[in-house]
């Protein structure tokens, strides 16, 4: 049996609107967050900064998990942040070559199965496109042992 990985998470703008999440692969969920991948509360509110998260191996514990958090008053959701992330600094500030919004050309993004175009120029849903990856790539994700990259449940971005 394989096993999965699921993450309760919680985005916040600059002025700390909060934003709670459950997502299977938390990289690709918070590129979507941060290039406005989908119209949304995320993207309205510019809800793009990774403040927490935990991990589960259980889909239902993940989801139980956010239901639990969403019906947390704002304080205590707060005082959940600022326990683990006092700054509240965007824990995904490294996982991408340059800042999504600075990317000038069309970006080809590899998820699992999935092939896609992100155009700059774009918002919304529109900044995303079916699309054919080219030769060279950027793979993010977890170093496993003897220096492999994991790429499942992770993305390639070619410039």
């Amino acid at each position: 049996m394989r096993d999965h990985l699921y993450f309760t998470y919680i985005v916040a703008s600059k002025s700390r609107t909060l934003y709670i999440g459950v997502t299977s692969d938390l990289h690709h969920r918070i590129f979507e967050h941060k290039t406005k991948a989908h119209e949304g509360f995320t993207s309205r509110y510019n809800c793009n900064r990774l403040v927490w998260f935990e991990q589960s191996n259980d889909v239902n514990v993940a989801i139980q998990r956010e239901k639990e958090l969403k019906g947390w008053l704002r304080p205590r959701k707060i005082e959940l942040i600022q326990f683990t992330n006092p700054t509240w600094e965007d824990l995904s500030a490294d996982w991408y070559p340059t800042s999504t919004t600075s990317i000038q050309q069309p970006v080809h993004l590899i998820h699992s199965t999935q092939q896609q175009v992100f155009h700059p120029e774009r918002t919304g849903p529109h900044a995303l496109s079916p699309g054919v990856p080219k030769k060279r790539c950027l793979l993010f994700g977890e170093e496993r042992g003897g220096g492999k990259r994991r790429t499942r449940g992770c993305f390639s971005i070619v410039l």
